[in-house]
């Protein structure tokens, strides 16, 4: 069975925290209408856990006496995160396995399965504050159903963009509307006759492209599939699905639309945090040094040719000042930096960006495309 999300449980844990950790995440993630065993893949101790490199996974290690897995050093080299835990933080050395030990471990007795289950789910981007969708229409031709689908999509807890609702009065328009689509993990296409003739839906869609955020178009009857949509999801509307004098879609059609996206979200949150690590380990290994693998909060150790270690915060999106805060908190005896791709971000941000910067010193910003350049002359 195909999942939309993979997350697996390897090492030692107990039947209680077993059943503590899955009713946490069910808890969790039922407000996203999502399920275990349905959308959610959940592999307790598997011999081998291999998911889906475009799919977000995560894993999660209970240490104990002797705990290992063969899947690790695999894991860790493909970039799937790995949380460990362990009883207690004294403990790390007896019960995690050496591959481990170089990533901060998480300890069972300072908050339980909530813990460790927020800490999978931010590693999968299934946290509230990390679904975000961009609705692209024409007004003329799609008005309703953007409205339709900005409800149903919202009421799944996903911050969705849409230009009537979002964007402040007296804000600079345009350049604020890339920035949201930078910001967003999947391009809603509403693809209506008229939806290429328009300039600007036509850049959002390229843009879009341009950034490697995933595109689902959804098809109105009557409308010609164009060639550019080789790369995109696909979910054609029957014409017994729109209401053709209101402009609305059936019910059953934007449930359909709403877990498509889902499954498509899912992907486009795997390959852009593939491709930030991409960006960083040719960089990292340009240079000389060595990328280990991601752990807790998406944190990427890095050891730097000299042997000194960085921990790297990869950030799908906008980084924010509260990215910064959380990362430092996630790591505060360590260097630390946040990676991120500038492209299309608002210039007003970027310089945001660099004041904050030039007063935190502990924790520094580092655009994709400048890796190995700027680890090269990291600093004290």
């Amino acid at each position: 069975m195909s999942f939309i999300y993979s997350l697996a449980v390897l090492g030692s844990p107990s039947a209680a925290q077993l059943s503590e950790l899955e009713n946490a995440i069910t808890d969790a993630v039922s407000l996203f209408g999502l399920s275990i065993g349905k959308e959610i893949g959940w592999d307790v101790g598997p011999d081998n856990f291999i998911p889906n490199q475009q799919r977000s996974a995560a894993v999660v290690f209970f240490g104990g006496e002797g705990a290992d897995h063969p899947s690790l050093p695999s894991l860790l080299r493909s970039g799937v995160p790995v949380v460990p835990v362990v009883s207690d933080l004294v403990r790390v050395a007896r019960e995690i396995p050496n591959i481990l030990r170089q990533f901060n471990c998480l300890s069972y007795a300072d908050g339980g399965a909530k813990r460790v289950a927020t800490a999978l789910l931010e590693c999968t981007g299934l946290l509230p504050k990390q679904r975000r969708v961009f609705v692209s229409y024409r007004r003329d031709e799609a008005r309703q159903a953007a409205l339709q689908m900005f409800d149903a999509l919202s009421a799944k807890h996903f911050d969705v963009f849409l230009d009537t609702h979002s964007i402040a009065p007296a804000e600079d328009f345009q350049t604020m509307l890339w920035h949201r689509l930078c910001d967003s993990d999947v391009l809603l296409m509403l693809d209506t006759p008229d939806y290429f003739n328009s300039r600007w839906t036509a850049a959002e869609f390229g843009r879009a492209l341009a950034k490697g955020i995933s595109v689902l178009r959804v098809g109105w009857p009557g409308a010609q599939r164009s060639a550019r949509l080789a790369t995109a999801s696909l979910s054609e509307l029957d014409a017994s699905e729109l209401d053709v004098a209101s402009g609305r879609i059936s019910e059953d059609a934007i449930d359909r639309i709403c877990l498509q996206l889902e499954e498509v979200r899912s992907k486009s949150h795997a390959v852009r945090t593939v491709n930030l690590m991409s960006n960083l380990r040719i960089g990292i290994e340009t240079i000389g040094g060595e990328v280990i693998g991601m752990g807790t909060g998406r944190g990427i150790r890095v050891r730097l040719p000299d042997d000194r270690m960085v921990v790297v915060y990869p950030t799908v999106g906008v980084p924010t000042s509260t990215t910064m805060h959380e990362a430092s908190m996630n790591s505060p005896d360590e260097s630390v930096a946040i990676l991120y791709d500038h492209i299309g971000l608002h210039p007003q941000w970027l310089s945001h960006l660099d004041w904050l910067g030039s007063y935190i010193q502990s924790t520094r910003w580092v655009k994709a495309c400048e890796a190995g350049w700027q680890f090269a002359d990291w600093g004290v």
